[in-house]
């Protein structure tokens, strides 16, 4: 496959990506806790976490199929492609919750696709090591950034504590994965600055 058919199919993986349902083969976790009886200003509160974990789904499909493109390893292009799927549930769980809280997907899923993408593309091209160190360290950040908002959430939102806690478990899997395929660790530099682009995303998936 040329380089022209894998960006053909990666443009149509982010167009059903941010457009289309995600769909998920487990069952969504939490389905059979009883929905809370938060405030609006609680229910608006969750709704805009899980709408930033939204946002960080739509990202992971990019950075993953940026990363599977340009990775000619077989076995590290069939571990994206499992992490890839795992994140399309993540990205079904979330939505389906946002729904829940009478609550929308972020206006700027094309944009965040888009970067992240391009992204993804760089950290393939250094070199397998490479690629897969900002895997493991992209979850890694993931993984704190959920444990984060697992302290932020309302306490009676079982529902998206039980997604989230998931979703925390997945995470620190596909890090695990990434270091044992031969990911080398990161530099400083380039951990602090994943960080602050982080949080200028979260903030702004907050409200947008």
């Amino acid at each position: 496959m040329n380089w022209r058919d894998k960006l053909i199919i990666a443009f149509d993986n982010g167009l059903r990506t941010v457009f289309a349902p995600a769909q998920s083969v487990r069952p969504t976790p939490g389905k059979e806790e009883p929905e809370a009886d938060l405030t609006p200003e609680a229910r608006h509160h969750a709704a805009a976490l899980m709408r930033v974990n939204h946002v960080g789904e739509i990202c992971a499909q990019a950075l993953y199929q940026g990363q599977a493109i340009t990775s000619g390893n077989p076995e590290i292009h069939a571990a994206l492609q499992q992490a890839a799927h795992e994140e399309t549930e993540h990205l079904a769980w979330t939505e389906q919750r946002l729904r829940e809280l009478s609550s929308r997907k972020s206006l700027l899923n094309p944009l965040w696709y888009a970067g992240a993408l391009g992204i993804g593309l760089l950290a393939g091209r250094s070199g397998d090591k490479w690629n897969l160190g900002f895997l493991a360290e992209t979850e890694r950040q993931v993984e704190a950034h959920l444990a984060r908002h697992l302290e932020k959430l309302p306490a009676a939102d079982t529902r998206s504590r039980k997604i989230i806690e998931q979703m925390k478990t997945d995470e620190i899997r596909h890090a695990e994965t990434a270091l044992d395929l031969g990911g080398a660790p990161l530099p400083a530099p380039v951990k602090t600055l994943m960080r602050f682009s982080s949080r200028i995303m979260t903030r702004i998936a907050y409200y947008i």
